[in-house]
């Protein structure tokens, strides 16, 4: 994975055990290093991994956009420099999080990247963690470490759709928040950000269509199979790569025909779909499986034994599985046996 770094800067925020938030600024970048692209590479690729992400833009307020939003044009127009910007959005910051009264802490990352023909600014709260390590000597130290696999506090402005597609509601996306506990609460706001583009519900469209699709197309039960299994491939290969669902290319990698039958269908049928959308695995794994918990018990299985293995009675609310999976069949064995 090449990306090509063009600024980066790391600052610390703290909150002292009175409540208050303190920072230490930088004030200068930092020098370019294979460690420095090791860093970004991770992190582009933890963040590409995230999935159910949300998606915004910049809230315009009295003089035309927020204070983050304006800060970074004047940087992009090269009237500020990258150092005196993140020492603004670390200042921002630190006003948003004094309106809270849980303690947060860490490093605020900001990188203007590239990626592909892509640009980017990426915006984080790194936590750290003490770890233990033993050093040349075999010595046992202790030592702090940023924890990136646990990101968690982030977002992303595609800076380039941002300058192309002013008005558009999706150039920043953002990880949504943790249990308990929403981003937007103070992350996104320091940003002046708000969530606008719905990918989830983009998503639940897709489905629709791909199911109405296959209903009014007179498909056999394997066809119909074999056409969400494309769906489901072609989709899950754009989200493992990072990219997003292309519903003009998805309609030509799976129709028979002139390779417009889907994707005309959509436009006809009035499904509102976006041209490109940002792939949501849990709800495209609707296209294979059925799942579902409830009082206790959790069931799932694939489309496929639909009517052969699993025999559904929706009258009598039943549901017969046919052929008990072999490590359910063993753990059941030895209740049974040990309780009569």
């Amino acid at each position: 994975m090449s990306v090509t770094i063009k600024h980066i800067i790391l600052h610390q925020i703290n909150t002292t055990s009175e409540g208050d938030v303190t920072f230490e600024a930088r004030d200068q970048v930092l020098a370019p290093s294979q460690d420095v692209e090791l860093l970004v590479s991770e992190l582009h690729r933890i963040y590409n991994s995230k999935q159910g992400k949300g998606y915004g833009f910049f809230i315009d307020d009295e003089e035309g956009q927020g204070v983050f939003a304006r800060a970074l044009s004047q940087y992009l127009d090269q009237d500020n420099d990258f150092v005196a910007f993140s020492q603004q959005a670390i200042r921002l910051l630190q006003t948003e999080l004094s309106k809270y009264n849980f303690a947060e802490q860490g490093y605020l990352m900001l990188a203007n990247y590239t990626h592909v023909a892509s640009h980017y600014l990426f915006v984080a709260l790194i936590s750290p963690k003490d770890s233990i390590a033993v050093d040349e000597s075999l010595d046992v130290t202790s030592n702090q470490h940023l924890e990136l696999n646990n990101l968690q506090l982030a977002a992303r402005i595609d800076l380039t759709m941002w300058q192309a597609e002013p008005d558009s509601n999706r150039f920043i996306s953002f990880i949504r928040g943790r249990a308990g506990r929403k981003v937007s609460d103070f992350f996104l706001d320091f940003m002046g950000c708000k969530e606008g583009f719905n990918a989830k519900e983009q998503n639940k469209k897709l489905l629709n269509a791909v199911e109405d699709y296959c209903d009014v197309s007179d498909l056999s039960r394997s066809e119909k199979e074999s056409y969400r299994e494309k769906v489901f491939d072609y989709c899950k290969d754009k989200i493992d790569s990072g990219e997003e669902i292309a519903v003009k290319q998805l309609s030509q990698q799976i129709s028979d025909d002139s390779g417009q039958g889907f994707y005309q269908f959509a436009e006809q049928q009035g499904y509102e779909l976006e041209k490109e959308i940002p792939g949501d695995r849990t709800t495209l794994r609707q296209l294979k499986k059925f799942s579902g918990t409830g009082g206790g018990v959790t069931v799932g299985f694939e489309q496929k034994h639909l009517g052969e293995r699993i025999i559904v009675d929706l009258e009598n609310d039943k549901l017969t599985i046919v052929g008990i999976p072999p490590n359910l069949r063993d753990q059941l064995t030895r209740r049974l046996k040990s309780d009569f």
